[in-house]
């Protein structure tokens, strides 16, 4: 009996774990510039938080609303998430909005994350999911 169960529970986690990979967006068409358009079902487009990912590199830099960021991204192989610790400059928010944007794409970035291409909000772009926030960004035209 203990057997089976252990199948059918190594099987369910195998099932689940291809699925989150075949939504999940490939790295390297990642790359570019990303204006952040909703946070937890909000609309934040006027906080002006970009991610400039470079794949190659496993870098993101940008702005985070406030200040000036930078980071190197890290895989995990098991669960496939990255996660990076930012590097940012310290200038004062210039309100509520940006300092609330600003701290939740920092715990995002810290906690680890999925990144998933879809279509949201009427626009094609890519959602960020860590365990606690949910980030909605579209792509910037060069």
């Amino acid at each position: 009996m203990s057997s089976k169960l252990l199948l059918i529970t190594g099987t369910l986690c195998t099932l689940l774990t291809t699925q989150l990979s075949a939504n999940t967006l490939n790295l390297g068409t990642l790359s570019g510039s990303w204006h952040m358009r909703v946070l937890d079902g909000m609309e934040v487009r006027k906080a002006r938080a970009i991610l400039d990912f470079d794949a190659k590199k496993m870098r993101v830099d940008g702005f985070d609303s406030c200040n000036r960021i930078s980071g190197i991204l890290k895989q995990n192989p098991q669960t496939k998430q990255l996660s990076t610790q930012l590097r940012t400059t310290r200038m004062a928010c210039r309100g509520n909005i940006q300092k609330w944007v600003s701290k939740r794409l920092h715990e995002t970035m810290r906690e680890g994350f999925t990144i998933k291409e879809e279509k949201k909000y009427g626009v094609k772009g890519i959602t960020l999911k860590s365990s606690s926030h949910e980030l909605f960004f579209k792509k910037m035209e060069r």
